[in-house]
């Protein structure tokens, strides 16, 4: 898929310098474009998606980390320019924001709903969110305060190279997970986590309950990806690989065994990789967003 032929979001926010990306161009992909992203949760290892201490209120994501208190509303930079990237990278970033954005608008209209797109903010290095500081160590994550998705595009490079998952679908998976976390947070998902988080008897229940929201972010990703595809042809031969490859390759389970040797159940905040992958592939198969309920049953 030749994703340039596509047109880019206007909700992007360059933090990037002049925003010329450096010239990098993504490699592994089709066309030149490849995926990745990274997150450090201590001896959980590398996860993938919104920064557990932000989602639910600075809880212990990990043992020996976190704090008690929720985040609070924070000073952000100055806004920089909403113009679309002119470099590979963020034009691809700002191509898969369009998508989600024409996908998610007429499935909330659907049902009477109105989409509010999120802004995307391309950064190096590190920046600020509203919900406190942003770092490429950190990997993607989306901030419900401020309803923006943070994302250093050098995390493609470090996805291909560390995790092995390449590709241009891979990593637009990736980013329909962050926009599924707004979607989540549309909804009213996210702040009754954070409220249950708070009433939470311990570490093990909060943390199923941040496997439950990453799990149903996936699938949002695959619902997303059902309609885009049904909209406007993305897949070709081995995309749905890359997508699953890259949702396998981040499972807590595979994280801790590779970082510690051994797997911790109840320390999952993203769930075990055939979870992922498991609801992932739900969301494409059904396009349902109904189908998504993590929150019913086991997962």
């Amino acid at each position: 898929m030749r994703w340039e032929d596509f047109r880019s979001s206007d909700n992007v926010e360059d933090r990037r310098g002049d925003g010329g990306g450096g010239g990098f161009r993504m490699p592994g992909g089709r066309g030149g474009l490849g995926i990745g992203t990274i997150i450090i949760v201590g001896l959980v290892g590398w996860a993938l998606g919104i920064n557990p201490a932000i989602l639910i209120g600075g809880l212990e994501a990990i043992n020996g980390m976190g704090g008690g208190n929720a985040p609070q509303q924070q000073a952000a930079p100055r806004p920089g320019p909403q113009t679309p990237p002119k470099d590979d990278l963020g034009r691809f970033a700002a191509a898969v924001l369009a998508q989600t954005e024409d996908v998610w608008t007429e499935l909330f209209r659907a049902e009477g709903k109105t989409y509010q797109d999120p802004k995307l903010v391309l950064f190096s290095g590190a920046t600020r969110s509203a919900c406190g500081g942003a770092q490429s160590a950190m990997g993607p994550f989306y901030c419900p305060l401020d309803q923006k998705v943070y994302l250093d595009l050098s995390f493609f490079q470090e996805m291909k190279s560390r995790f092995k998952a390449p590709g241009d679908f891979a990593a637009a998976y990736v980013i329909a997970h962050e926009v599924g976390h707004h979607v989540e947070n549309l909804i009213g998902i996210l702040p009754k986590v954070q409220q249950a988080q708070a009433r939470a008897s311990s570490r093990a229940e909060a943390n199923n309950l941040s496997v439950r929201v990453e799990l149903m972010a996936d699938c949002l990703a695959g619902v997303w990806a059902y309609h885009a595809n049904a909209r406007f042809r993305i897949l070709e031969q081995g995309d749905v690989e890359e997508a699953l490859n890259a949702a396998s390759a981040i499972g807590d389970d595979r994280l801790q065994k590779q970082s510690q040797g051994y797997a911790v159940p109840d320390s999952f905040t993203h769930g075990s990789s055939q979870q992922r992958v498991n609801w992932f592939t739900r969301g494409l198969k059904t396009g349902s967003m109904q189908q998504c309920n993590t929150f019913s049953g086991p997962i």
